[in-house]
């Protein structure tokens, strides 16, 4: 029986997929280890690669997209580790990150939710810790609340020497306990793509457990490797996510959410449409905000349907 259970889940991410597994393979531990692959319906050969270079690990394909929620809970049931380490298929692991990680969950019977400093290529800082979503982090600029208050804030700005217990973690890279897990009841498939482990970490904190971001456990994080090439249909998902958490979590704020993200929403789309238009559509980065506030907008429209955003 496997102490430590890696689930992937893949998109037409193939060689980042296959770094990924290499990372993991590559880590410098005793742990007994097992991965475990859901492929949400690939078409760049990813099943046959990992197949040819990676026999041992568990793969699952599947015919169509099922979200990464779903994915994932799939993922863990195919598994049988003590520990559970969530790893997108654009992570690669330093070589010490799985013995930090699961030598201070053994020492820590308290921590529901291990997180990583999530580094560039360059090795630079990237955002490894989340806030709980409130009208403040939706309605205003996040960078502004890390710059005026990065105590409550805490961003990629804020170098922390030690463990700290924080809201949730990114979920690039997000180790629990399956004991943890099974009475969360995993990750709520309402959610298609984005905010499914910044509400597991919110079901884990309710329980009594901590979340605890570690900055010793590095993570070199690619960003979006499949949401990147259908930005304007990940943004969709976004803000379906959005809403779907406030519902369940602050239903009391979902009114106000509404309607301060729809003013934003069509201001954006009148602004960057006409400053498409002065341009004459030559620049690229304003055409692009357009056409991804445009499809904000439609979606709005048409009632917020699930047949837009990211094919299911």
């Amino acid at each position: 029986m496997a102490t430590l259970s890696v689930i992937i889940v893949t998109f037409n991410t193939r060689e980042l997929t296959l770094a990924a597994i290499a990372s993991v393979f590559d880590s410098k531990d005793d742990l007994v280890k097992e991965i475990v692959v859901v492929d949400n319906g690939s078409t760049d050969n990813t099943r046959t690669a990992v197949h040819d270079l990676f026999p041992s690990v568990k793969y699952h394909f599947s015919e169509r997209n099922l979200g990464f929620a779903k994915a994932n809970n799939l993922g863990v049931g195919l598994s049988s580790g003590d520990w559970i380490l969530l790893l997108n298929s654009d992570a690669r692991l330093r070589p010490d990150a799985l013995k930090i990680s699961v030598d201070y969950m053994r020492s820590h019977p308290e921590c529901g939710v291990l997180g990583a400093q999530l580094l560039n290529e360059d090795g630079s800082r990237q955002n490894s810790i989340a806030n709980f979503p409130t009208l403040a982090t939706e309605l205003l600029s996040k960078s502004l609340l890390r710059r005026v208050a990065p105590g409550r804030y805490p961003g990629k700005e804020h170098c922390f020497y030690q463990p700290v217990e924080v809201d949730s973690v990114i979920g690039a890279f997000l180790l629990t306990p399956r004991r943890v897990w099974e009475t969360i009841g995993g990750f709520d498939e309402r959610y298609f793509f984005f905010l499914e482990e910044t509400d597991y970490c919110r079901q884990v904190k309710f329980r009594g457990w901590a979340v605890v971001h570690h900055p010793d456990v590095r993570v070199w994080h690619y960003q979006g490797g499949s949401a990147k090439r259908v930005k304007a249909a990940a943004r969709i998902e976004y803000w379906r996510s959005r809403y779907q958490y406030f519902e369940k979590n602050q239903p009391g704020q979902l009114r106000r959410l509404k309607l301060g993200l729809g003013v934003r929403m069509f201001c954006n789309w009148f602004l960057n449409g006409i400053a498409t238009v002065v341009t004459l559509g030559v620049v690229g980065s304003l055409r692009r905000r357009f056409m991804i506030n445009h499809a904000l907008v439609r979606w709005h429209l048409a009632g917020r349907p699930d047949s837009m955003g990211i094919p299911r």
